[in-house]
């Protein structure tokens, strides 16, 4: 370990710059040799929102201005939670400021807006820069993940990766800005959903290839929250099928489904992959759940283990315990600092480069369910859109 510790800054006080501000809070859960993260600034033009934070005990700054937390000399690390429509900008001047960063998905509005991120990136090799995205961080989908990568599943039949919610169901749910283009941009429920279910299967190596989509705007209008109704135009539910080929240059679909209304799902993150040898699965549904077939002859039976608390990265938690969402966060953010640290991590974040191929995949499927067509990837340009 090099560092001892990073002064991290927060731009956007909402729900994930609590969750953020409180992993660092409770570091010494972790046991894992890891540099500590001390949050010293928090920025967001509502004091209101400022509050909670300005009780951490080693907050320095509270500004309005996010420009003033990249000015301080003694802020190494930058999370940022903000709209879409704000990325572009906010994100190249953190990475201008030579500042390390962990961006919230989709790491720009639109494929244009993540192009001039590449650039401020490019311009600035020395500045580490990841995308947030913690679910695969769960102990039994970590166990998935090395189930595929030593080939047990054999030759690969398919795979599914979705993220599944239902909040949307409540017709009297006011509009918020992620049904709103002008803030959250066309890629409606992809946008705020897609990379959390192309983390795992971009970092097994599993590249698409071509592209089929079908999107659904379910509801046209919501209230507005002052009396009257808001046209939504935004897209409710996606499934991008892609025709994918792995390292040993086998092809297979990879299936994203990216959903606001699904019925009976709260915050519905799952993976599948399906194999000749075996197949496995894990859901957040289940959290401690990994799941595997064992073949009979011509048959197949679904096993579970209950796997526990097995963490990437060990802590004090007992593996006789249950592990949850603030752990995920925890052991993303523990990954983040151990290869900021220069330490080799099995499973890294989700990387700039896969956020531009999150984007192309993206920007494709608006072209592919407008003309109902199978986009083919190597060529599509996706400035065209």
């Amino acid at each position: 370990m090099k560092k001892e510790f990073y002064n991290v800054g927060i731009i956007g006080g909402g729900l994930m710059g609590k969750e953020f501000a409180s992993a660092a809070a409770r570091w010494c859960h972790v046991t894992a040799e890891t540099p500590t993260p001390r949050v010293v600034g928090i920025s967001d033009p509502n004091p209101e929102a400022r509050k909670w934070f300005e009780k951490l005990p080693e907050l320095k700054y509270s500004v309005a201005d996010y420009k003033e937390l990249l000015e301080k000399d003694d802020v190494d690390v930058i999370y940022v939670a903000i709209p879409h429509n704000l990325h572009a900008q906010v994100y190249c001047d953190i990475i201008n400021a030579k500042k390390h960063m962990m961006g919230e998905k989709p790491f720009g509005m639109d494929y244009q807006a993540n192009a001039k991120i590449m650039k401020a990136i490019k311009n600035n090799p020395d500045v580490f820069v990841r995308c947030c995205s913690q679910h695969p961080y769960y102990p039994a989908c970590q166990e998935l993940i090395r189930w595929v990568k030593s080939g047990k599943v054999g030759k690969i039949i398919e795979v599914h990766s979705g993220f599944r919610h239902s909040s949307d169901l409540d017709l009297s749910k006011p509009i918020n800005w992620k049904r709103t283009i002008s803030i959250n941009g066309e890629y409606g429920c992809m946008g705020d959903l897609g990379i959390h279910t192309m983390h795992v299967p971009f970092n097994l190596g599993f590249i698409p290839k071509t592209l089929y989509a079908q999107l659904s705007n379910i509801i046209k209008e919501r209230p507005d929250g002052k009396g009257g109704m808001a046209p939504c135009l935004t897209w409710d539910n996606a499934t991008l099928i892609c025709d994918s080929v792995n390292e040993k240059g086998e092809e297979f679909p990879v299936f994203y489904e990216t959903k606001r209304m699904a019925p009976g799902c709260t915050n519905s993150w799952y993976i599948e992959v399906y194999g000749v040898d075996c197949s496995v699965k894990f859901s957040t549904d289940d959290a401690n759940g990994f799941w595997y077939t064992e073949n009979f002859g011509k048959e197949q039976a679904w096993c579970r283990v209950n796997i526990g608390y097995k963490p990437a990265y060990s802590t004090i938690t007992g593996s006789i315990f249950e592990f949850g969402f603030p752990d995920t966060v925890q052991q993303m953010w523990v990954a983040f600092f151990r290869e900021l640290d220069g330490e080799t991590v099995d499973f890294k974040c989700f990387l700039p480069e896969q956020t531009q191929l999150a984007h192309k995949l993206q920007t494709a499927a608006l072209a592919s369910n407008l003309h109902k067509v199978v986009v083919d990837l190597d060529t599509f340009d996706a400035n065209s859109i």
